[in-house]
């Protein structure tokens, strides 16, 4: 059984407003590690940053060459391949960035909770730390099926709902990398 350590960082944007935050944090990656797919022995760090939309925006544009803010971020420390091999010995996984701003308003636009939204995009960051992708349609299904998965047994309800298009296809409005 895997313990995950959150090193939690607020720096900018509301965050706050999530009551017990830090315990939300921690219990989205604790429910995407038990669930992930990957054996991973003793503990294993996950760095979480909390900011706003324009500092999103400076890292989306310094990471992935793109000049906009996004939801969520993920920078995962190992490849997949390491992963699997150095798992039991791995203490750091990687970092995960939200933006507040454009998270609220997802919320908001989509009638969801904010907590829930919250861990939504914690659990789908984790995910992208420990292998998983969704840069094919193949990719997605697995992993939106699996977040779904991981959200149900939080008590979250289907982030994608079941008339809605596939959100999570490439080239689709769905959480970042």
């Amino acid at each position: 059984m895997s313990v995950i350590v959150a090193d939690i960082a607020a720096d900018a944007g509301d965050w706050d407003a999530i009551p017990d935050r830090d315990a939300l944090v921690q219990r989205a990656l604790d429910a995407a590690a038990a669930s992930c797919g990957v054996v991973l022995s003793g503990e294993a760090g996950v760095s979480v940053l909390l900011t706003d939309d324009r500092r999103m925006r400076d890292i989306n544009r310094e990471w992935r060459g793109l000049d906009k803010p996004t939801n969520v971020l993920s920078f995962a420390a190992l490849p997949p391949d390491r992963l699997a091999r150095d798992a039991g010995t791995a203490p750091f996984l990687g970092d995960i960035a939200l933006a507040f701003e454009t998270v609220l308003r997802e919320a908001l636009d989509e009638g969801k909770p904010l907590g829930d939204h919250v861990s939504h995009l914690l659990v789908h960051g984790f995910l992208h730390l420990v292998g998983h992708d969704h840069e094919t349609d193949a990719e997605a299904r697995a992993m939106e099926a699996l977040e779904t998965r991981v959200l149900a047994g939080m008590g979250i309800p289907d982030p994608y709902g079941a008339d809605e298009p596939d959100s999570a296809a490439p080239g689709s409005p769905g959480p970042g990398r």
